[in-house]
């Protein structure tokens, strides 16, 4: 892992996800009647419940609302969820003040222009694989994964590994 990297996830007590393009694979599915339909990548649940158990509270701040997410949230067992918001970083701010946290001891996963601000900011603020290039180039890292593909996992993971808590969560499948 990238020192720089391991230094900045040492420090996160919040890790923050977009949805479309961060947990799904940014495609919107509509059935004939019109109603949304997304895909979740299971691997990328276990990697936000590991984290979650690890310590790290979790989030998510997305552009759109949809029921679908609410669901994802909640069988995910993610508190903090706001919906419907592009200007996440005075989100995030906002989520800050009330959990008592700096932005320093925040993780940023996003994909796209309205993620951008939050990503800079936060102390650990990462970009999926497929990213917009620009969102990419300010970003602390970007994951090898795609969004909907692994990324959440592979953004978690780095934080365990970060924190020393990866390979006991993992052992403890052995």
């Amino acid at each position: 892992m990238n020192a720089a990297l391991h230094e900045k996830a040492r420090n996160v007590k919040l890790a923050v996800f977009d949805v479309d393009g961060v947990l799904s694979d940014g495609r919107l599915y509509f059935t004939s009647d019109g109603q949304e339909i997304k895909a979740f990548n299971i691997l990328d649940g276990l990697g936000i419940k590991l984290l979650q158990n690890s310590g790290v509270e979790t989030a998510i701040i997305t552009g759109r609302s949809s029921p679908l997410v609410e669901k994802r949230a909640q069988d995910l067992g993610i508190a903090h969820l706001v919906q419907g918001r592009e200007d996440k970083l005075t989100v995030l701010t906002s989520m800050l003040e009330e959990l008592g946290l700096t932005f320093e001891q925040v993780a940023y996963l996003g994909d796209d222009l309205p993620d951008l601000a939050a990503i800079r900011r936060a102390g650990l603020g990462m970009a999926v694989a497929n990213a917009h290039d620009f969102v990419k180039q300010h970003a602390d890292g970007v994951t090898q994964m795609k969004g909907g593909r692994g990324a959440a996992r592979e953004f978690c993971e780095l934080i365990m590994a970060a924190q020393g808590t990866l390979e006991a969560a993992q052992a403890a499948y052995l």
